[in-house]
């Protein structure tokens, strides 16, 4: 299978300065970035794949077709889309004029799609290109070149200049395009952050040539070589030296204006001549700087939609009597409320927000959901729901009525605000199993107890509740104030660690609000998710034993996205082995035939535990170990020998040095260790004091101890 895009021995001049100096590159599939200071030939290896400058050597291959002697139109025709430094619109078309100037019949990407993946362009539509923004620009130049529907997108600083929330929007489409396949992507990027994110490989270009391509990973990591390849501190979009201490609020300067100069206008080169004073002079510009000292605070995460909008949602079509009874009384109590419309039927829809902007967010636009099939129009529109709710910054609170199809529909998205958003679904399912609806969230189950079909004397009353239920959770979310000003640590505990975690937190109960998660399967999960959506600033993850029940079928089990919130935060990792030595069943007639034999232990009439074996230890081990290598962040992952639990330890029923060998070689052999990422081998067990003095001292050494404020 042929490379989509290869690049050999490629030079390039302009005039006398050579340019590009044999450079090579190869993009098999994905997502490649190429980073590098400027004036490294960046913008010159884009041009000259797209045909924009002569080449005088070397080749340019795409999909195992040369590119020698075409022109620009002739590769784009190949498949090749552009978007080019600087956007290069025209001023006097607009946003819509745009798009359909270049939009062909039959592919995947049509106009409606762009403005499903970039709704600010639908409600920009009639403007023209001078009348947009620097990002309302940027995602018309790249919903410009997805129009044409290319296999290879080129693009050359897509984030230059733009917000940090249209940076990461930016970000999150490309990481999209890379999961669905169906177009591949060069990026030239100057922010380190976004290079690394989009790819799991980065190209580094020095003097005008490829100094090396290395791991996306390895490369957000190592701040010593992004400076010695780069000249960035952290990242491109973050150069505060590290002794430069924030300014506290009540310290800020009143607001002043002054006179901004820039040394260069002109983004420069390695061949720009110096700037006439004149000209700088000319192009400098008065800044005001008016921010109030509340304003100067950053929002958390958790924050999110405190003030906003309560989405009421559903199929109207089915539905539609219920919601809008809902809707009514929350409004009536005075708070913002917009209805979802979820219906796959294709009838008009008097919602505030229809089924087609929620369809319009499914990975193959709104054909990905109104299929004409009612099985996979919902399954496609459960993902698109998802999806949009992930979009929304707004939400103040989420509810929904239905029975299991319904409440399937809904869920997954239900999952995605933080903690502390209210989020209640009235369903016919509520009175039996709903972990499959709830997982790891704070989701609200009321039992709908007649069908929710009709307003009735029953649906009345519970609908009604579950109404005033939500708007007066989401009005109270308005006043509250936080019970703690501590930073929150999430910790990991199971009875047979509860030793270890008990010291740990008298020690840093003082400084942190210590949040203590019971692993029994949604216990990791629920503290990953709250880690993920802002609420956690660190964890000392000792307890990683819902691995055992995920490898051997217990009734505690992760699943394989366990340590995946770790790795996106990128924050320090602390981690152990903490009760890898058992499955978890529960009364004894529940354990599998299979593990007839095997060494059990009761640890209540309930619950029956199951020894690992060095196998078990072993697949176990290389999954954690695979994890960490994920881990961008500093790791430090702690192998007690003296035990991984209670009953773990010389005497205890459960101790087999041969078992934990075969754990910790297996994580030994499968983490990469670096200056960041570190195994450590203690010689006592998980619980005795020594070991948590150890963590502690870990701990401390990677944050600072809060600074106390002032009542």
């Amino acid at each position: 299978m042929s490379n989509i895009l290869e690049v050999r021995d490629l030079n390039v001049f302009y005039g006398q300065s050579h340019a590009l100096q044999g450079v090579n590159l190869t993009l098999g599939s994905g997502v490649l970035s190429v980073v590098g200071r400027n004036g490294m030939g960046k913008t010159t290896l884009c041009k000259a794949v797209m045909g924009l400058v002569p080449v005088r050597s070397g080749s340019i291959s795409f999909n195992g077709h040369s590119l020698a002697g075409l022109g620009s139109a002739e590769i784009a025709r190949l498949g090749i889309g552009y978007v080019p430094q600087g956007r290069r619109l025209w001023r006097s078309l607009t946003v819509d004029e745009h798009l359909k100037l270049v939009a062909t019949k039959g592919g995947d990407w049509t106009p409606e799609r762009i403005y499903s993946v970039f709704p600010r362009l639908a409600e920009r539509k009639s403007n023209g290109g001078a009348q947009l923004s620097g990002g309302e620009q940027q995602m018309l130049a790249i919903g410009r070149a997805l129009l044409l529907n290319p296999r290879l997108l080129v693009m050359d600083e897509p984030t230059e200049g733009l917000a940090p929330v249209i940076v990461n929007q930016v970000a999150e489409m490309l990481i999209r395009l890379g999961q669905e396949g169906d177009i591949d992507v060069l990026v030239i990027e100057q922010n380190i952050g976004v290079a690394c994110s989009v790819a799991e490989q980065v190209a580094i270009m020095v003097n005008g040539k490829v100094n090396r391509v290395m791991d996306a990973g390895l490369l957000a990591a190592d701040r010593d070589l992004q400076q010695a390849l780069l000249g960035v501190g952290r990242h491109a979009h973050d150069e505060t030296p590290d002794d430069v201490a924030a300014t506290p609020v009540a310290e800020q300067a009143a607001p002043t204006s002054h006179r901004v100069y820039i040394s260069n206008p002109r983004v420069p080169t390695r061949w720009t001549p110096p700037v006439p004073v004149h000209v700088i002079a000319q192009a400098a510009r008065t800044v005001t700087a008016a921010r109030s000292p509340s304003e100067a605070v950053a929002v958390p995460r958790g924050d999110t939609g405190r003030n906003g909008i309560v989405y009421v949602c559903g199929t109207l079509d089915t539905k539609g009597e219920e919601l809008r009874f809902m809707r009514d009384i929350i409004k009536a109590q005075g708070v913002r409320v917009a209805l979802v419309d979820l219906s796959t039927s294709g009838k008009p829809s008097g919602a505030d927000i229809p089924p087609t902007a929620i369809a319009g967010l499914h990975p193959r636009g709104t054909s990905g959901v109104f299929t004409g099939d009612r099985g996979t129009a919902v399954a496609g529109m459960t993902v698109a729901f998802e999806r949009w709710i992930k979009t929304r910054s707004d939400v103040a609170g989420l509810l929904a009525a239905g029975g299991s199809g319904g409440t399937a529909l809904v869920a997954p998205a239900f999952r995605v605000p933080p903690v502390g958003v209210p989020k209640m679904i009235v369903s016919t399912v509520a009175s039996g199993n709903i972990g499959q609806y709830v997982g790891p969230s704070d989701i609200t189950m009321m039992h709908s107890v007649a069908d929710v079909q009709g307003i009735n004397s029953i649906t009345r009353e519970v609908l009604g509740n579950a109404a005033n239920a939500v708007a007066n959770m989401a009005k109270a979310r308005q006043t509250l104030v936080p019970a703690s000003d501590k930073p929150a640590i999430g910790l990991t505990m199971f009875g047979v660690t509860t030793p270890a975690v008990q010291q740990i937190m008298a020690e840093l109960e003082d400084d942190y609000d210590c949040l203590v998660f019971h692993a029994t399967g949604t216990g990791g999960r629920a503290m990953e998710k709250l880690l993920s959506s802002g609420m956690l600033d660190a964890v000392v993850d000792l307890t990683t034993t819902e691995v055992c029940d995920m490898v051997a079928g217990g009734v505690f089990a992760a699943d394989e996205t366990r340590f995946d919130a770790m790795i996106a935060d990128g924050r320090p990792y602390i981690g152990s082995c903490g009760a890898l030595d058992m499955v978890n069943f529960n009364a004894p007639n529940t354990v599998p035939d299979k593990y007839k034999g095997r060494l059990f232990y009761e640890h209540n009439p309930q619950i029956t535990l199951m020894r690992t074996t060095p196998d078990e230890n072993a697949e176990m081990g290389r999954f954690i170990g695979e994890k960490l290598n994920q881990m961008n962040g500093v790791v430090r992952f702690f192998l007690p020998e003296g035990g991984v639990s209670a009953i773990d330890a010389p005497g205890q029923p459960f101790w087999d040095p041969a078992a934990n060998k075969a754990l910790f070689e297996t994580l030994e052999q499968t983490v990469r260790p670096t200056a960041n990422r570190q195994l450590v081998r203690t010689s006592h067990n998980i619980n005795d004091p020594e070991f948590a003095e150890l963590v502690i001292k870990t701990f401390r050494s990677f944050h600072a101890r809060p600074v106390k404020r002032s009542a």
